[in-house]
C-alpha cells in the first residue's frame, strides 16, 4: 500500500491510496465467498458457481462493492495512522481506479482536527475568589433538616393558613363545563407554594374541613395547555382535611437524633466545615474557568463545522438521556416547548463551540508542555470509577471501564493536569 496526501483546505485533506492488484484480487475472492449464494446461474445449483462465470453473466463489477469495502476498511485506517492524520468525521470516498488486472486506487477526502494556534498561557493575571461561610448558610443548613424531620399531623378544629397542607376535592370549570385534567380527590396542597394557578391557593385560606369553597382564577396567557391559556375558569374545592408540620426542637437532643454528634455546636461546626469545603472546591472551579477563559479567547483556532455538530449532538443525546429521569424524552421537551431540534440545536451551538475550543486548546497545551497521563494514573482512575458500582468484582469492572473508555480517562487526565499548570503558571492577586 502506498498513500499521498495533500492538504486541500485548512482543515481538509486528501489521502490518495493506492493498493496492489493481488491485494485487489484477494478481496474480489472475499466478496464472491461472501456473496457466492445469492446468486442463480443456468447449469449451477444456486451458490455453487464459479466466480468467473458469475462475473461473465452478470458482469465484471459485480463483486466490487464488497471488494471496495473490504479494501477500505483495512487500508483507510493504516493510511491514517501511517500519516498522523486525525479525522473528526467519515471520509467522503473517491475511486480513482479499479480493475481486475491492475491496482486499486482511491482518494479519501476527509476534515481533520485542526491546529491551534495558542496565546499566552503563562503568566496570567486573576483575582483570588473566595466565599465564606455565613450564619445564615448554617441556618438553612439546620432548618433543611428541621424540614426533614418534620411530622405531619392533623390540624384539629381550625382553617387553612398559609402554610398548611389542604387535602382537597376539585373541579374545574370553563363556561360552566369541566375540561379535561381539572379534576382531582385527595390532593394534597401546601398553601403558599405557588403550585397551583396564581390566585387559587389564597383563595382557600380561612376555610374548614368539610366547606366546599368556589374559586375563581384565570389561567395566564403563558399556560402549557393552549386551550386554557387566558381563559377564566371556576373551581369547585372541597375540604378534606387539613394538616401541618410539627417541626422538633433545635437542640442537642436533635443533633443526636439526625447526625452522629452529641451537641447542637458539633452538629453546626461540621455543617460549617462542609459548606467550607464546597465553597472552596466553587472558588477553585471558578478560578479555573477564567484562567481558561482567558487562554481560549487568546487562542486561534478554525473549528470544523464537523466538530461542533458532533458536540451538539452529545448535548441533544445527554439532554435526552437527563430528560428521561424525568419521565420525557427530547421530542416531548421540543413540542413542549414549542420549538424545533433545528432551534433547539441552534441554541447549543454557541456552547458547543466553546467546548470544543476548550478542549482543543487544553490538547494544545498539553502537546507544547508534554504533559501527559501515566497508566499508573489511568490504573488508579479506573479503579475509583468501578468502586462507585458497587459491585463485589472490582477488578472486572475496572477492567471493562478501561477497555471502553481508556481515552476518555486518559484525556481527562491530561485535560486536569493542563489546568493545574495554566494555574501554577498565573499570578494570583488578591
Amino acid at each position: 500500500m502506498n498513500t499521498k496526501v495533500e492538504r486541500i483546505e485548512n482543515n481538509v485533506v486528501k489521502i490518495e491510496v493506492t493498493v496492489p492488484v493481488e491485494n485487489f484480487k484477494e478481496a474480489l475472492k472475499k466478496s464472491y465467498e461472501k456473496n457466492v449464494s445469492r446468486f442463480s446461474v443456468p447449469g449451477f445449483r444456486k451458490g455453487k458457481a464459479p466466480m468467473a462465470i458469475i462475473e461473465k453473466f452478470y458482469g465484471e463489477g459485480v463483486f466490487y462493492e464488497d471488494a471496495i469495502n473490504f479494501i477500505v476498511e483495512e487500508t483507510y485506517p493504516k493510511a491514517v495512522e501511517e500519516n498522523d492524520i486525525h479525522p473528526v468525521d467519515y471520509p467522503e470516498l473517491d475511486i480513482v481506479q479499479i480493475g481486475k488486472d491492475v491496482d486499486f486506487i482511491y482518494t479519501a477526502r476527509v476534515t481533520v482536527k485542526p491546529e491551534v494556534k495558542l496565546g499566552q498561557y503563562k503568566g496570567l493575571e486573576a483575582t483570588k475568589i473566595s466565599y465564606l461561610v455565613t450564619d445564615e448558610d448554617v441556618e438553612a443548613e439546620i432548618n433543611m433538616l428541621k424540614e426533614k424531620n418534620a411530622r405531619i399531623i392533623n390540624k384539629e378544629n381550625g382553617t387553612i393558613e398559609k402554610g398548611d397542607i389542604a387535602v382537597i376535592d376539585f373541579e374545574g370549570f370553563i363556561d360552566n363545563t369541566p375540561f379535561e385534567g381539572g379534576k382531582a380527590e385527595n390532593y394534597e396542597l401546601v398553601i403558599g407554594s405557588g403550585t397551583f394557578i396564581p390566585g387559587f391557593e389564597d383563595q382557600l385560606v380561612g376555610a374548614k374541613v368539610g366547606e366546599t369553597v368556589d374559586v375563581n382564577v384565570t389561567f395566564p396567557e403563558d399556560y402549557h395547555a393552549e386551550n386554557l391559556k387566558g381563559k377564566p375558569a371556576l373551581f369547585k374545592v372541597t375540604i378534606k382535611d387539613i394538616k401541618v408540620k410539627e417541626y422538633p426542637v433545635v437542640d442537642d437532643e436533635f443533633a443526636k437524633d439526625v447526625s452522629e454528634f452529641e451537641t447542637l455546636e458539633e452538629l453546626k461546626a461540621d455543617i460549617r466545615k462542609r459548606i467550607q469545603e464546597e465553597n472552596d472546591k466553587r472558588a477553585k472551579m471558578e478560578l479555573e474557568d477564567q484562567l481558561i477563559g482567558k487562554v481560549v479567547n487568546a487562542s486561534e483556532v478554525e473549528i470544523p463545522e464537523a466538530m461542533i455538530n458532533q458536540e451538539i449532538d452529545y448535548m441533544v443525546k445527554d439532554m435526552d438521556y437527563r430528560l428521561r429521569y424525568q419521565g420525557l424524552n427530547i421530542d416531548q421537551y421540543i413540542e413542549m416547548m414549542g420549538i424545533t431540534m433545528e432551534t433547539l440545536r441552534n441554541d447549543l451551538k454557541e456552547v458547543a463551540t466553546n467546548r470544543v475550543k476548550t478542549s482543543l486548546v487544553l490538547e494544545a497545551i498539553a502537546k507544547a508542555e508534554n504533559i501527559t497521563a501515566t497508566e499508573e494514573e489511568i490504573e488508579s482512575r479506573a479503579e475509583e470509577l468501578a468502586k462507585r458500582y458497587g459491585v463485589k468484582d472490582i477488578e472486572r469492572m475496572k477492567k471493562a471501564i478501561l477497555d471502553s473508555q481508556r481515552a476518555l480517562i486518559a484525556e481527562e487526565i491530561v485535560n486536569n493536569k493542563v489546568i493545574d499548570f495554566v494555574v501554577s503558571e498565573s499570578k494570583i492577586i488578591g
